[in-house]
């Protein structure tokens, strides 16, 4: 895996399980599908949790890019 730039990550993860955590201490698991240079991300099947707890499934999900503290691959 070769990761030159910060975009490089997000590009080897897509297409697969991600976890977001956002600003509002609410966690978002899903497929990342796409993405911009604003880190604005689609999520295929996402779910959101708050304290470990599936609250709500989402299924497509736009989330804008300035609400998201950490995106990290979920498994």
């Amino acid at each position: 895996m070769d990761l030159e730039r910060p975009l490089d990550a997000l590009n080897n993860a897509r297409g697969k399980r991600v976890l977001l955590e956002l600003k509002n201490q609410k966690q978002i698991r899903g497929n990342l599908k796409s993405f911009d240079i604003h880190i604005n991300t689609v999520l295929e099947n996402a779910e959101e949790y708050e304290n470990g707890e599936l609250k709500r499934k989402l299924g497509l999900t736009f989330i804008r890019g300035d609400t998201i503290i950490l995106i990290s691959p979920s498994e």
